[in-house]
């Protein structure tokens, strides 16, 4: 039998290469929030100083855009932020409350097999433009446009494939054994999916519930087509800062950080739910 050499440094060889991982992540983390952080230091500078100097400190930092983003005339926060907040829970509860019997319809029932799942999944990769002008006529028919309730149903359909595919998922990797027990015990469908797979689907359902909402707070398309006013959203009402004079980069810049905390610390909250362990809890239960 060859022996590995000895390593006399009391380092193991074998662990050398997650140091290039490490920093190879650190480097694409760095990358992908570049834009964030450029929109995070135009929030604290002047106007001058992002016309002039763009990558640039901000010294010294000013906090006038954050006033403008809350308090300037013509924008009214707190109203797109309430709308995108409504709008964000709105469609998480619609979504977790069709997915997760639909998802256990699918895997345990038997109802449309792998084909409608693939179906429903395909749904999602279709451009969203695509969605656009049908659901604009259909809106406007139906009166929704430009209301809460009508973003709610737009958002819905466009997560509602993603959440099924987290929740399938999640059901499948679900011993049949608790179910089979229940069932013994004359439980019904019902009784099974809110008193068994529901408290196993926790982290499941929590992802479900983060992707849902990323996806809800950022859109930008349907908003800015299906909403002029009174439904209007913080991502879209960011545009109003686009004047005929110019554009105000520091109050747009603004208006994105101060939008990004909420699925900032959604996700971490998230984080901390899906570690909690509450699948295995419910296994060795």
């Amino acid at each position: 039998m060859r022996r590995t050499p000895l390593d006399l440094t009391g380092e193991n060889p074998r662990r050398r290469p997650s140091y290039w991982v490490t920093v190879c992540v650190a480097l694409v983390v760095v990358v992908v929030n570049l834009p964030f952080l450029g929109a995070l230091l135009a929030s604290f500078k002047t106007d001058a100083q992002i016309t002039s100097e763009p990558l640039s400190t901000p010294v010294p930092p000013t906090v006038e855009h954050y006033k403008n983003a809350i308090y300037a005339a013509g924008y009214d926060f707190p109203q797109f932020f309430r709308n995108s907040t409504m709008i964000a829970v709105g469609t998480v509860i619609l979504v977790l409350a069709i997915a997760t019997p639909a998802s256990y319809a699918v895997v345990r029932l038997g109802l449309g097999g792998r084909w409608l799942l693939n179906g429903v999944a395909g749904l999602r990769l279709l451009p969203a433009i695509f969605f656009v002008i049908p659901m604009f006529v259909m809106f406007s028919r139906l009166g929704l446009l430009d209301t809460v309730y009508g973003m709610i149903v737009v958002d819905t359909f466009l997560n509602l494939p993603i959440a099924m595919v987290l929740l399938c998922s999640g059901i499948a990797d679900i011993p049949i054994a608790f179910e089979e027990a229940a069932v013994v015990d004359g439980a019904s469908p019902f009784r099974i999916l809110s008193s068994i797979y529901v408290p196993l689907l926790g982290p499941t359902m929590v992802a479900a519930s983060v992707v849902t909402l990323f996806f809800t707070w950022n859109d930008f398309l349907f908003a800015v087509i299906l909403t002029t006013t009174n439904a209007r959203t913080v991502t879209v009402g960011a545009t109003n800062f686009v004047t005929s004079f110019g554009i105000r980069w520091g109050d747009i810049s603004a208006v994105t950080v101060l939008s990004a905390m909420v699925p900032i610390l959604f996700a971490v909250f998230a984080r901390r739910y899906l570690v909690s362990g509450l699948t295995l809890g419910g296994l060795k239960g």
